[in-house]
């Protein structure tokens, strides 16, 4: 009797035994993609386009093309405590800016102590050097007495351009930056001529399109 209960004892130890070997191969085997952290999070949803990485800044010459000088007037406002914008206006602790669009960089001004740095860049203020001046004068000009820090959003910086460039100067503004051709556009269909055009007589030599 106790030798019969004790092979019984035995086959139920040894199916528990094989059994629960089974649980955990099982387990390492089906449950190593259950927890695997998929190459890509996410996933995409039809009709949403994800921006790309190499989008570029808008062209100065688009925002400056587009600029409203009256904001720019406002943007002045911050740099009223050292500067001066009317004709024959005194200097302050910075120089007087009327007519500053086209000057020397670190000259005129009726006399202003410029820095060494800024005397030491030369050319003229033209619209791109502004634009640099007032992203960054230290990065422009390193050493430079200009403690401003600049304005890091580039409408402000087209606006208040374009409002100097009313203060004296009224130089032409540059054309805004034609826009790329779309992508997916065929090559043939962006160099076809327009329905009617075949026919038209080539303009005489010497005249261009006003």
């Amino acid at each position: 009797m106790d030798n019969r209960f004790n092979t019984i004892a035995g086959w139920v130890l040894g199916a528990g035994i094989v059994g629960l070997g089974l649980t955990i191969v099982s387990s390492m085997y089906f449950g190593a993609d259950k927890h695997h952290r998929p190459e890509t999070m996410g996933y995409a949803i039809a009709g949403v386009e994800t921006e790309s990485a190499d989008s570029g800044e808008v062209p100065f010459a688009t925002l400056l093309a587009s600029a409203d000088p009256a904001k720019g007037e406002a943007v002045f406002a911050k740099c009223k405590s050292c500067h001066t914008i009317d004709a024959g206006g005194p200097n302050g602790i910075g120089p007087n800016l009327h007519g500053v669009v086209g000057e020397g960089i670190g000259v005129g001004a009726g006399g202003f102590a410029f820095s060494d740095a800024l005397k030491g860049v030369g050319g003229q203020w033209t619209f791109d050097k502004l634009n640099e001046w007032l992203t960054s004068p230290k990065a422009f000009a390193p050493g430079t007495k200009m403690t401003f820090a600049g304005l890091p959003k580039p409408e402000d910086r087209a606006n208040l351009i374009a409002w100097l460039n009313t203060q004296g100067s009224n130089l032409p503004l540059p054309a805004a930056e034609a826009a790329a051709p779309a992508a997916d556009a065929p090559a043939d269909e962006a160099s076809a001529p327009a329905e009617g055009d075949a026919d038209a007589a080539p303009a005489p030599e010497g005249e261009a399109a006003q």
